[in-house]
């Protein structure tokens, strides 16, 4: 699996206006792995409800298609908002947007057309950069700012709807809203709290900072906030199924002790293998904290981050991660499935010994079911989450 140095954390969290059936913001991001690059749109559309989503769609989509193959910036604004349907009312098509596009290398660009300003934040401040204002002849009432800059380690860039710098606005708190300076001041205390703090956490922080500004605590705007996190790749390294020579086992049990991040290990079986080579000692974790699930309990063991049961936790843990279902109650499954999102990049062995309690031998070795559940789980890894996997049959 190819490491890089430097990994783009990139996460978003939208709510939508109370009353309405869709969100009318729309956020879409799409890495290209071969070029170490990621190109990543927010966009809201006019209005709200099912017509703004369908123009934030469209927006967001066009707009990472035409950057993605490096077409002007200028042409490609024109021809999305050529491509937007006319509002009967204002007869205007609209829909703003914030373009993000960003190389593992640290070159980085970002587009704006009508959202708030996005934030720049490098060493617990904001860093004001020199922006270029683009003008299209055919509509030259949309000025387009540019920005084309290095990034560090440590960066970070935050995109918003103008839901969350509008949040509260008229109210007898927030007359003028939260605003861009509320939103500042906020992601500064929340970084300097947890230096650490995941795009995805930071993303829903901050919606839900501004829900509460509103009155009622409800979003009376659609709401959204992309974060960009400039890192040091997390990695893991997942462990499910004994080799299928029992020779490899040492080697196997070492090669995972000795791997340089979080690790998890899925299965009763391979567990008892990394317990006899490594001779370390398995423990049940505390039955109380997973008493009303039926997940089978997790287990601990020195030098490991989280070891569960097999097949039936893996079921669950690709089901929690697919449908964004969680429990009331923390269980084996959700903290596995935590671990796989903390990650940036997994690698996951993957043994090839038969389990005869999960294999037909009238089907093909294709069919086995613990290989079926790791394919699921890679798919839904890397489609949905964007997580770099690589998988290893040992």
């Amino acid at each position: 699996m190819k490491s890089s140095s430097f990994f783009i954390d990139v996460d978003s969290f939208c709510r939508c206006k109370k009353g309405q059936p869709a969100c009318g913001d729309f956020f879409l991001s799409k890495r290209f792995p071969n070029e170490g690059r990621l190109v990543a749109t927010l966009s809201d559309g006019l209005g709200s409800g099912v017509k703004a989503n369908i123009l934030a769609i469209m927006t967001a989509t066009m707009a990472t298609r035409f950057i993605s193959a490096e077409r002007d910036v200028v042409h490609s604004a024109e021809t999305i908002m050529d491509a937007l349907p006319v509002c009967a009312v204002r007869k205007i098509s609209y829909s703003t947007f914030s373009i993000v596009d960003c190389y593992d290398s640290g070159s980085a660009t970002v587009v704006e057309e009508g959202n708030p300003e996005f934030l720049f934040l490098r060493d617990g401040k904001e860093v004001e950069l020199e922006k270029e204002f683009l003008v299209s002849s055919k509509y030259p009432d949309r000025k387009m700012k540019v920005a084309k800059f290095q990034l560090q380690v440590g960066d970070r860039i935050v995109l918003c709807s103008d839901g969350v710098t509008q949040a509260g606005l008229g109210s007898e708190l927030w007359k003028l809203g939260w605003r861009r300076k509320g939103l500042l001041q906020y992601v500064l205390n929340e970084i300097h709290a947890d230096p650490n703090v995941s795009s995805r956490a930071l993303s829903r922080k901050i919606v839900d900072e501004a829900t509460r500004k509103e009155p009622g605590v409800v979003a009376n705007d659609d709401i959204s906030a992309a974060v960009f996190y400039f890192r040091k790749p997390r990695k893991l390294l997942f462990w499910t199924g004994p080799p299928f020579s029992s020779d490899r086992d040492r080697e196997i049990a070492e090669r995972f002790a000795n791997f340089p991040g979080k690790k998890a290990i899925s299965g009763g079986t391979t567990a008892n293998i990394a317990a006899r080579e490594l001779r370390r000692e398995i423990t049940m974790k505390p039955r109380e904290k997973f008493a009303r699930s039926s997940v089978p309990l997790a287990s601990r063991m020195e030098g490991v981050d989280l070891i569960t049961e097999g097949v039936l936790t893996l079921a669950k843990t690709i089901e929690y991660l697919s449908d964004d279902a969680r429990p009331s109650t923390s269980d084996a499954a959700s903290e596995l499935a935590d671990m796989f999102l903390d990650a940036d990049e997994i690698e996951a062995m993957v043994g090839t010994k038969i389990n005869e309690a999960h294999f037909d031998p009238s089907l093909p070795t294709r069919l086995d079911f613990r290989r079926n559940l790791i394919d699921k789980l890679a798919k839904t890894l890397r489609e949905k989450y964007l997580k770099s996997v690589n998988v290893v049959y040992i």
